[in-house]
């Protein structure tokens, strides 16, 4: 480490490093004191009230006093506090609330964003990111230059005064704390600019002239930022404009698919990437090890654990375990209890456990993003391994994507559709379709069975997409740039028959 790095993490980061390090042996202490704090802080709410948070001690209490909570079932709660009421579902009055941008519906999504999420949440989640990328890479120059953080916008809330919604990203660097504005581009008005393809084009033209070594961001919208820079510099590299760049901390959105396009463009042996789960509903996940994808669970924030094992998702009688009694390799839906007032809240994410010791997890796709049409069971992590093999076996890159069943063609056959857009196109779209599906195969024993001779489904069939279309299509429904995703699978047929006619 340069001196200031060194010093920095001195000061700020080292001790932080040692409680993760406790995480190992004390995992079901740490998560029982966090629900502890949680209920004890929220008792006097309206919602801790009516299910007696008071007279909570244990989690199994917990499981009998509180239900498992979708957005519906608070959603009546949230447009409270967002008409200004306090104490409901967290003490106190919230004035941020994060549209959520976990799907692409017309329907938003708000989540309450309360002054302790921010604080025993959020901002833990950014100063972790530090903290365990230093202690992975001690050769670390970052505090040397500057960092680029691409977020989002936000807009009055309601009628509500001194009240504001917007993406979780807009909410965070408009509450940042001052020192971090002293290193971060660009600045706040840049920042928060509703209209991305204007916001782009400005923090390209800044950012060429500042010595950036880390950024931080969702890799698609990253990725279109930089590729704007090197078209304006002329430049084929970003080394060529950030010599100094060592790290991405990124999230919101798989990585895969941008891997290979990164490494395009960012040559330098020293650039690291750091995978992050920091969503509207909370900060879960940092990847700690550069050698390993997985990412570990953050368990002493504001956020109390629970997960349903998918094998039961969806029935009456699921049951919900805490942290202490998950198994690796099985597939959950996980639920949050926060400082922000969701209450066994169902965030809609899945995730697999590698390891228990500390706790390290991938996210493996959504509870409503998957094909389950004919009893193949195909998930995106499922899908991103297999795209992943076909690009490496074709040489292609895969810009976007999404994919969804067809019931029944004229010839009476089922099979699964996919719509991409390649960044580097294969020689041949038959020869990727053919590997993708073998992959998935491969991956996935429910998907081989019903692909067994053609029996239940047939081949799986790629619509290339024209350039620029998953873009155009979000900005078709006002979600162009920020944290928007593009729903990768769904059973039904609404996003990919939007973007089929826009494809024509």
């Amino acid at each position: 480490m340069d001196t200031r790095t060194r010093l920095l993490n001195k000061l700020y980061f080292a001790r932080r490093q040692k409680d993760i390090a406790r995480y190992a042996k004390h995992a079901r202490s740490i998560q029982e004191n966090v629900l502890e704090r949680l209920l004890k802080k929220a008792a006097d709410t309206e919602y801790g009230r009516a299910h007696r948070f008071g007279e909570t001690s244990t989690y199994e209490q917990f499981c009998t006093n509180v239900p498992v909570n979708t957005y519906e079932e608070l959603k009546s709660y949230i447009l409270r506090m967002r008409e200004g009421e306090s104490d409901v579902l967290w003490p106190g009055t919230v004035r941020w609330f994060a549209k959520s941008s976990g799907t692409t519906n017309d329907k938003s999504k708000f989540i309450p964003v309360s002054h302790d999420g921010l604080k025993r949440i959020h901002y833990l989640g950014g100063r972790d990111c530090v903290s365990c990328y230093l202690k992975a890479n001690p050769a670390s120059r970052m505090f040397k230059g500057k960092s680029l953080i691409l977020g989002g916008s936000h807009a009055p809330n309601l009628n509500t005064p001194n009240s504001l919604v917007g993406d979780l990203s807009a909410i965070l660097i408009e509450n940042v704390p001052g020192a971090v504005n002293l290193t971060r581009i660009p600045e706040k008005k840049v920042a928060l600019l509703e209209d991305f393809e204007e916001k782009r084009e400005r923090i390209a033209s800044v950012a060429a002239t500042k010595d950036v070594t880390n950024i931080s961001g969702v890799p698609s919208w990253m990725l279109s930022v930089l590729k704007c820079m090197l078209e304006k510099e002329g430049k084929q590299t970003i080394d060529e404009i950030w010599p100094n760049l060592e790290v991405f901390f990124h999230g919101g959105v798989a990585f895969t698919p941008y891997r290979e396009q990164y490494k395009a463009i960012i040559r330098s042996p020293r650039m690291h990437y750091m995978e992050t789960y920091n969503a509207s509903e909370g900060f879960f996940g940092i990847q700690n090890d550069l050698s390993d994808a997985a990412m570990l669970l953050m368990i002493d924030y504001d956020v109390f654990y629970e997960f349903i094992p998918m094998s039961q998702f969806g029935q009456p009688d699921a049951q919900a375990v805490p942290l202490w009694e998950v198994e690796p390799g099985v597939n959950y839906a996980m639920l949050i209890s926060t400082s922000c007032g969701l209450w066994r809240y169902q965030i809609g994410d899945t995730v697999r456990f590698t390891q228990t010791s500390p706790y390290k997890f991938v996210i493996t796709g959504r509870t409503k993003h998957f094909i389950n049409a004919f009893g193949e069971e195909l998930i995106v992590d499922n899908a991103e391994k297999g795209l992943e093999q076909a690009c490496i076996a074709t040489g292609a890159q895969v810009k976007d994507y999404t994919a969804a069943p067809i019931f029944m063609d004229a010839n009476a056959q089922c099979r699964h559709q996919w719509v991409i857009e390649f960044a580097k196109r294969p020689a041949s779209i038959d020869e990727f379709a053919s590997i993708l599906d073998r992959s998935l195969q491969a991956i996935n024993s429910d998907y081989e069975a019903k692909r067994h001779k053609n029996i239940t489904l047939q081949p799986l069939q790629i619509v290339e997409a024209k350039p620029g279309l998953f873009d155009a299509w979000l900005s078709s429904k006002g979600k162009l740039g920020g944290q928007h995703k593009i729903p990768r699978l769904s059973n039904s047929r609404q996003y990919i028959d939007e973007l089929l006619s826009m494809n024509e």
